[in-house]
């Protein structure tokens, strides 16, 4: 089943966690900067705007005693703001901050006799500055503590994600095949320090392919204690399987003996191949040759097809067993014509049947299971496997288009081309 893409805004938990800090820290420094903003111009505005009502008192006491104004101070000044005009003429005191001559000033205006307007202006260009420099610090300070935080952040979600990408890749190392293969990570070894989640999953992994190797290995020793125990009855049984007297009964007890015969020693060899220690005898051989070997051995109608022979270093007997088990199986679960083709280092074994299963396309054979009512234990292809796996070549599985089992071999090295004539 292919996995689903994810979408293009996804990314690695570094990512996420990076954009999350940037977006938290943008968000909040915005908050704070509006309040700070907010709270200083309201105490700056305030201020002015006190003074300027001050100074609009005064102006008014003067007027109405008959004293000449003050600078700054006039009756229906020009450059008064007509909304602030408007309002002083419906009898209110209010003031307003606008440009006069190019510099920010507050006015204040209030009523006075005969529908004129008195008004004062206070210079605010320094408020206005402070305010614009406020802002301006805001912004900087801002910045400077959204990338620190990121750093920091970034810092620390990276010493989580190499964690988890070196516990993933211990559980891919145990998933191929190697059990000794171990997390380790130094808080689950030391009480003392905090026990984060990380290191419950790598415990946890440790745990776990720890007691899948010990039912790995038990498994294995019970499979060759037993092969090993059942050599000895079955070689005499075999011994008094021949001094039978001819007949249909014996030819049955004969052909049951000689199966059982064969599955013991199928799980002896399976047994050595799993302790890991088989040598290799390495010899030159002709794959073109050794192919038509094993068909004639095998005794069945399989075709040889040479399109490129060629000559490579390996283990003649073990390569012999990995392709004669491929072209028995081919014929015993799937259907003729059974064709055996060598190309260069490749050699191929191709039936006509249904094809293999999914299970064993997707995840390679499995001892002693069989689907769609196949006979048999599923040694014969765990042997090929694991003797491939001794010569160091690769040996895959598929279904072809127009069906049928397809079975690839490919020896390693550098293979040398043999001359077909």
């Amino acid at each position: 089943m292919r996995r689903p893409a994810l979408p293009q805004w996804a990314g690695t938990l570094a990512a996420k966690a990076a954009l999350f800090i940037t977006v938290m820290c943008c968000a909040l420094a915005a908050l704070l900067g509006v309040l700070v903003h907010v709270q200083v111009t309201d105490q700056t505005v305030g201020q002015a705007r006190e003074l300027a009502l001050d100074r609009l008192a005064d102006a008014t006491e003067a007027y109405e005693a008959g004293d000449p104004l003050f600078p700054g101070s006039g009756i229906d000044p020009p450059g008064l703001p007509a909304s602030l005009r408007a309002l002083a003429a419906g009898g209110h005191r209010g003031t307003v901050v606008a440009d006069r001559h190019g510099r920010p000033v507050m006015w204040a205006a209030g009523p006075v006799d005969h529908g004129r307007t008195i008004a004062v202006h206070v210079d605010y260009a320094q408020q206005a500055r402070t305010i614009e420099a406020l802002d301006s610090a805001i912004v900087w300070s801002s910045a400077l503590a959204i990338g620190a935080t990121l750093l920091v952040g970034a810092f620390a979600v990276t010493r989580v994600t190499r964690r988890l990408h070196a516990t993933a890749q211990v559980a891919r190392r145990i998933s191929g095949g190697d059990l000794d293969a171990r997390v380790d990570d130094p808080r689950t070894k030391d009480v003392s320090r905090p026990q984060d989640e990380v290191a419950a999953v790598a415990a946890a992994l440790d745990s776990m392919a720890s007691s899948l190797q010990s039912k790995l290995l038990a498994e294995q020793r019970f499979t060759a204690d037993v092969a090993h125990e059942l050599r000895t009855p079955l070689t005499g049984l075999h011994a008094a399987a021949e001094l039978l007297p001819p007949g249909r009964p014996t030819e049955l007890v004969r052909d049951r003996v000689a199966a059982l015969r064969t599955l013991t020693e199928d799980l002896l060899e399976i047994s050595r191949l799993d302790t890991g220690r088989e040598r290799l005898d390495v010899d030159s051989e002709e794959l073109g040759a050794l192919a038509e070997r094993v068909v004639r051995a095998s005794g069945t109608r399989t075709e040889v097809v040479v399109v490129r022979d060629a000559r490579v270093e390996t283990d003649r007997r073990r390569l012999e067993r990995v392709l004669g088990n491929l072209v028995a199986n081919a014929h015993r679960h799937g259907r003729g014509p059974v064709v055996v083709t060598v190309d260069g280092p490749s050699v191929t074994v191709r039936d006509h049947g249904d094809g293999y299963p999914e299970y064993l396309v997707a995840h390679g054979p499995q001892r002693f299971r069989t689907e769609g009512g196949a006979k048999g234990h599923g040694l014969g292809l765990t042997i090929a496997v694991g003797q491939a796996e001794v010569l160091g070549a690769r040996l895959t599985f598929a279904n072809a288009v127009d069906g049928g089992a397809v079975a690839r071999l490919t020896l390693p090295g550098e293979a040398a081309a043999v001359d077909a004539g």
